[in-house]
């Protein structure tokens, strides 16, 4: 290398990650507390004793402009659906509340007691009476509009989508850029999917490269897909869930763990939309609260899977997949995601203690996809270093399965569409009790997450990347590059393992090993920065300075304001003995970064070189 490129530093894989928000309700304030039947002769009323279970639980959802099909706002409404009320509270449809009580509370549970449930069956049998409305407690109060006021940016979808008038549910993913021009952070989310009729639920991914954009027929088209892969598979330390349903209002993250945004980020919601029987216009919008405050709390997700094991036999009742993973440091277990399709039938998730005592994390006996939900502790829940962590999730492919979508039930595997199955969990942990020298924590987690998914699964193309780029971080390259190997025999073509691999081979000092991985990887997308700007840097390393100039001009116009190749291009310009545009790309580099290391230490140079000549 020579002296115009001292100091480059390699531009790796942007960090991406998966983010989706809390489900949490909307509590009215001034509950009263429900009276169970103290006698056969015991006589309840609307006004004292429904009212009050009505407005706290049931009409946060059934509202105007809500998605619930009928509001429950007053007498007449509840009168007119007095038994349906009783039918969907007993068999536990409604409130649409799946775990099982347990000893770990979660914050804002929804689930009507027995003693709710025998007064709302009484009041009905008793002839579903009004009572004195003096007895009625202060109608509910909503907030229209932002929840948390006026959000400090809001963007909106490009282009509508036109919801089909029938057929079976749609999908459909919206791409978000964020117009920032430095990284800003982000104390909460607001998510406004549309017509929340027809809006079944939806989540939010960070993707960090706007690597989903070319999925678009056109920016701001959209594109369809019940589960999608953001294409770097890398890890992305900063993980919040971003997730929205009927009845949600907005998350403010506590103090300390704001979401960081850079500049070139992409949102993208991931909508699960349902037909109404006319074409529906859905239109939907994000609205963004900023703080000043930059994250000193850093959460990760941990994800268990295993949908290797996924191939349900038709007819099968009970088919059994099973994960578990053993934390390496201690960690406060914030929220839990469980996900399965529409076999799902009994769900659970525990943690062994080191000192052998067991705690029922969460426990869904009657999964259903329709309310699937983030589930936020009420208190943040210790897990020391040694735990393990286990899912236990039951599918059920035969007739007796409500929600099988084959009749008669067909083998399913595990997959991505709506049609296949899946078995994740997904907790949001952070780590505590960590010395601060031995690195960022939330490495040492995923670290030993990937050799977890690797030992499980060595065909994983994701676990080999993501040991890898662990490996990488630590500066074990040979480790490092022998993980990527292996992660490109498994997908020759990802652009995102090719690019990544290259990086590392460049890293241990072998450019000309490296530059058919970019070659790769820009054969698979043209319009892949990393991979012209890492290109750009493996030929300048073999001294080819024109072609490298050429890559890095490429660069140049996929990212106009970047310092990092505006100083590359001006050392590549220089060794071609071309000062002048050397010196206008040193310039243009310092106008964007005062402080671009490269762009210092030659415009001095480069001045030098033409005034001797």
């Amino acid at each position: 290398m020579s002296d115009w490129l001292r100091g480059a530093g390699w531009t790796l894989i942007a960090l991406v990650g998966l983010g989706m928000a809390s489900t949490l309700f909307g509590r009215p304030a001034g509950r009263q507390s429900s009276r169970a039947p103290s006698s056969p002769a015991a006589q309840f009323t609307y006004s004292r004793d429904i009212a009050p279970i009505i407005f706290h639980s049931c009409s946060t959802c059934h509202r105007p402009g809500e998605a619930a099909p009928f509001s429950l706002l007053s007498y007449s409404d509840a009168k007119k659906h007095a038994r349906q009320i009783v039918d969907v509270t007993q068999s536990r449809a409604m409130p649409p509340w799946l775990p099982e009580p347990q000893k770990l509370k979660f914050a804002d549970e929804l689930r009507l007691s027995d003693a709710e449930l025998n007064l709302i069956q009484s009041w009905v049998e008793q002839g579903a009476i009004e009572g004195d409305p003096a007895d009625l407690p202060p109608a509910p109060k909503f907030v229209e509009g932002w929840r948390l006021g006026q959000p400090d940016l809001i963007l909106t979808a490009t282009k509508p989508l036109t919801l089909p008038p029938s057929g079976t549910d749609t999908y459909w993913n919206f791409i978000f850029p964020v117009p920032i021009q430095q990284t800003r952070w982000v104390k909460a989310v607001e998510i406004r999917p549309g017509d929340k009729r027809y809006v079944h639920h939806a989540n939010i991914l960070v993707d960090r490269a706007g690597s989903l954009r070319q999925r678009e027929s056109e920016p701001g088209a959209g594109f369809g897909g019940m589960e999608i892969r953001i294409e770097s598979q890398m890890f992305d330390p900063d993980s919040h869930l971003l997730f929205w349903k009927p009845g949600t209002i907005p998350y403010v993250e506590p103090e300390g763990m704001a979401l960081r945004l850079d500049k070139g980020t992409d949102l993208v919601l991931n909508t699960h939309l349902q037909p109404s029987g006319k074409p529906e216009v859905i239109q939907p919008s994000i609205g963004l609260y900023f703080t000043s405050h930059a994250a000193t709390k850093l959460p990760m997700l941990l994800q268990l899977e295993n949908d290797l094991k996924l191939d349900i036999p038709a007819g099968q009742k009970d088919f059994l997949v099973t994960d578990e993973f053993t934390l390496p440091i201690d960690v406060e277990l914030m929220a839990i995601y469980p996900h399965a399709h529409y076999l799902g039938k009994d769900m659970q998730a525990s943690a062994t203690l080191p000192d052998g005592t067991t705690e029922t994390l969460i426990h869904i006996p009657h999964w259903n996809l329709n309310w699937q939900a983030v589930y936020r502790y009420a208190e943040p829940v210790r897990l020391p270093k040694g735990t393990k962590v286990s899912l236990r999730y039951v599918y059920d492919n035969s007739e007796e399965n409500p929600l099988n979508p084959n009749h008669p039930p067909a083998r399913v595997v595990g997959g991505n569409r709506s049609s296949d199955e899946m078995c994740h969990l997904w907790l949001q942990v952070l780590p505590v009790n960590f010395d601060p020298a031995q690195g960022d924590p939330r490495m040492v987690l995923q670290e030993a997450l990937a050799r977890h998914n690797v030992e499980k699964n060595p065909g994983d193309f994701e676990a080999h990347y993501n040991l890898a780029a662990m490996l990488q971080a630590k500066d074990l390259l040979d480790a490092a590059i022998r993980e990527y190997e292996l992660a490109v025999r498994l997908r020759p073509e990802d652009p995102a393992g090719n690019n990544a691999l290259g990086a590392a081979l460049v890293a241990a000092g072998h450019p000309e090993q490296g530059v058919g991985y970019f070659q790769t990887a820009l054969k698979a997308r043209p319009d892949y920065f990393e991979a012209h700007y890492n290109l750009g840097l493996a030929l300048a390393e073999q001294n080819d300075f024109e072609e490298a100039s050429q890559q890095f001009g490429l660069a140049l116009k996929l990212q106009p304001d970047d310092a990092n190749v505006e100083a590359n291009l001006g050392a590549a310009m220089a060794e071609l003995g071309r000062f002048p545009e050397a010196k206008l790309h040193f310039e243009r580099a310092l106008q964007i970064d005062p402080n671009q290391a490269i762009a210092k230490e030659n415009l001095a140079a480069v001045k030098k070189e033409m005034g001797a000549h």
